[in-house]
């Protein structure tokens, strides 16, 4: 079997989860690269930007369409993510070539990712009930600068391991907006994901990690894996699904650290 049919299937199986759980492929499609294919994880984070800018795009139209975004909130975490995203990117950058000397980190911080990512997954229902009862009496100033701040932690996480605008920007915004709808939440942060992969994705091209011929394949992959995810996400039940990837999540997670 040829490789490039290996990663369109590996594509296939991460848009299918993608679409019934709504958890960013960041969490999901990196590590594979990373553990399965054995791809640095440089190129891993590198190649898993783009791809997730061009999935979240569809995503974000959808949600746009909806009327299910927020644009001033997409506004406050841009105003944190953008500019932290550069700076991120800056400091790959001075770390010179990709070598041996920033595997570990990567794949450490990677690791505190996806752990924190799970146990955002596992504690959903909790936060959101929390989130409701308190943070109503907030000062809107307060809140503002707090959505600013969230943003610059996901942009430098987003550009470092490509994870973190998914279920732990969503759940941090959760925390932040308890009376807003979770559609809009999770819209608004879609659309967040948009210019922040992109420009996260670019730098990278700049940087010279990202492998297009990669990333065709698990384009060609994911795009009928999100539809049938999509079209089986109404039939199968969240509350079974959410904690088994929370635990898939956790175990890779420990895996990348130790």
């Amino acid at each position: 079997m040829s490789a490039n049919l290996l990663y369109s299937l590996a594509g296939f199986g991460v848009g299918t989860l993608v679409g019934l759980t709504g958890v960013g492929g960041g969490s999901l499609m990196t590590p594979i690269l990373v553990l399965v294919f054995n791809f640095h994880p440089a190129s891993a984070v590198g190649t898993d930007l783009l791809y997730a800018c061009i999935t979240k795009s569809v995503g974000s139209f959808v949600h746009n369409w909806k009327r299910s975004v927020d644009w001033s909130i997409v506004g406050w975490l841009a105003l944190g993510s953008l500019p932290a995203a550069i700076v991120a990117l800056g400091l790959l950058a001075a770390a010179g070539p990709p070598s041996a000397d920033i595997v570990d980190p990567i794949k450490v911080t990677l690791g505190v990712m996806l752990l924190l990512t799970g146990v955002a997954l596992l504690a959903k229902n909790r936060i959101l009930s929390w989130s409701r009862s308190h943070g109503d009496d907030r000062n809107p100033v307060t809140t503002r600068n707090l959505t600013v701040l969230l943003g610059a932690v996901v942009g430098a996480a987003v550009s470092i391991t490509s994870v973190g605008a998914g279920a732990i920007g969503a759940t941090a915004l959760l925390v932040l907006y308890p009376r807003k709808p979770i559609a809009r939440i999770v819209g608004s942060d879609v659309a967040h994901a948009v210019p922040l992969t992109f420009v996260a994705g670019i730098g990278h091209w700049w940087l010279g990690t990202v492998d297009f011929a990669l990333l065709g394949a698990l384009l060609v992959g994911s795009v009928p894996g999100i539809a049938l995810g999509s079209m089986l996400a109404s039939h199968v039940r969240e509350s079974i699904l959410r904690p088994i990837l929370a635990s898939i999540l956790i175990i890779v997670a420990i895996n990348l650290i130790a």
